[in-house]
């Protein structure tokens, strides 16, 4: 079985940490106020000059109805007018960062993110790529990995149409949760239908990947409800499957204010929900990627992990983490080689500072030596769940034992308690650890000790 997962409720109870997601290291909890426009600008001419491939993020941060889980930067309103001096803004944007691009960078990977991407207008969509090509080298050989959020309940043949059309050919479909009471307790109201008609017309046009999104832990879920959910969705049979778990910050998102508390299942319902979601999804023939994801064993994810080519950024598990990462749109990240730089989250600063031709970069990080070590150590265990300690010695010229001595003990006792298998040679994680993959990289986390663990979910 291709890393195999062994449910261990023993170990998940000890090792259910509240930690971070690591789509980047340092993570954007240690980002700062003293990264500039120039900084960025910087980066990217250095960029430039190394010809280095890029991945754009385009951020849409529009929706027509609140979901009452979600945690995303986002604008809720039914007035569609609201688009387009955003889009203006944003096309501003792309015109003066690509002016620090080379024509020679190709773009391998594009995601339309938000929000929701088709709040759009079909003519903003065409308008946007237009744009895009315009200013940046995207390919026209549909071999890059060109992809877009979709709400099925704004999506239909004509919209997967013109998708395809221009230039899309990933799809990534928001689902949750098929049980009526669940929807109608997280306000979002949404099919079977829905959903398998844009599934039809994705593959009927021949879109190479298609992800759905599940979320265990919502209002009203119970084991029984949601494995009904998860078996209907193996019948549709996407190629990518992510099941996130639901974190209940309403102290720091508001919209999750409207849940009642009461209604949220109990721990031992949301251990259960996970366990059977993996059996059901392994036995349907998916393998576990990690860290919430699932894919079918001729999926892109699974041949890169097999390959030892699967990395991770702020798009999550991709083959593409050797490109620069340019985030465009509000709130939107870039990872420049060590440079981390996020746009404004306030919508109205963002479109200001671009209407008035600057660059809307907030606050960053640029990444250290000790950075980027750690980095390595956790990018490889997060992604293939196993360490060669000399890799990481002949790379960055340290002695891996010495180096991370104040770890030593803590890995240890992870490995006594079958967490991790533990050598003078390097670190595996076992089958009863790869769901908590999370807790072990929190080890060689140099900010662990200074953050409020508050600010992030629980692992499982």
């Amino acid at each position: 079985m291709f890393n195999p997962v062994c449910w261990n409720a023993d170990l998940i109870r000890r090792y259910d940490h509240a930690g971070p997601r690591y789509t980047s290291y340092p993570t954007a909890v240690q980002f700062h106020d003293g990264v500039e426009p120039s900084d960025l600008t910087g980066a990217l001419d250095v960029s430039r000059k190394e010809q280095r491939p890029i991945s754009l993020y385009i951020h849409i941060p529009f929706c027509a109805n609140i979901c009452y889980y979600c945690a995303c930067n986002k604008v809720i309103t039914k007035d569609r007018s609201r688009a387009e001096p955003y889009l203006q803004s944003l096309f501003r944007e792309i015109e003066l960062v690509s002016q620090h691009v080379g024509a020679e960078q190709q773009v391998q990977q594009l995601h339309l993110g938000g929000g929701t991407p088709t709040f759009l207008s079909h003519h903003q969509l065409r308008a946007l790529m237009d744009k895009l090509r315009a200013h940046f080298n995207l390919r026209d050989d549909d071999l890059g990995d060109y992809s877009i959020e979709i709400d099925p309940r704004e999506a239909d043949w004509s919209t997967m149409g013109l998708l395809r059309e221009i230039g899309f050919n990933r799809v990534s479909y928001g689902v949750q949760d098929l049980d009526l009471d669940v929807q109608r307790a997280v306000n979002r109201l949404q099919t079977p239908e829905q959903t398998q008609t844009v599934m039809d017309a994705a593959r009927a046009l021949q879109f190479r990947s298609i992800n759905i999104d599940l979320i265990y832990g919502l209002p009203k879920q119970t084991p029984q409800g949601f494995a009904k959910t998860v078996d209907a969705i193996i019948a549709m049979k996407p190629d990518r499957l992510s099941v996130f778990n639901y974190a209940h910050l309403p102290e720091r998102f508001l919209p999750q204010r409207r849940i009642e508390a009461e209604d949220l299942p109990s721990p031992q319902d949301k251990l259960t929900m996970l366990e059977t979601t993996i059996n059901q999804l392994v036995s349907a023939g998916y393998r576990y990627i990690g860290m919430d994801h699932f894919a079918l064993p001729d999926d892109s994810l699974s041949t890169a992990q097999e390959s030892g080519e699967l990395q991770r950024n702020f798009q999550g598990y991709t083959t593409h983490g050797h490109c620069d990462l340019i985030g465009l749109g509000v709130s939107s990240i870039s990872q420049i080689g060590d440079l981390f730089s996020q746009n404004s989250s306030d919508i109205k600063v963002y479109q200001h500072n671009l209407d008035n031709n600057k660059l809307a970069t907030r606050r960053g990080l640029q990444c250290h030596a000790d950075d980027r070590i750690r980095r390595a150590v956790i990018g490889q265990l997060i992604c293939h769940f196993t360490l060669e300690f000399a890799d990481v010695e002949s790379r960055f010229d340290i002695v891996f034992r010495d180096y991370f001595a104040d770890c030593w003990p803590v890995l240890k006792q992870m490995s006594r308690d079958g967490l991790i298998q533990l050598t003078e040679r390097g670190i595996r994680i076992l089958p009863a650890g790869r769901l908590l993959v999370r807790s072990v990289c929190m080890v060689f986390d140099a900010y662990q000790v200074q953050d409020n663990n508050q600010r992030y979910s629980r692992i499982i």
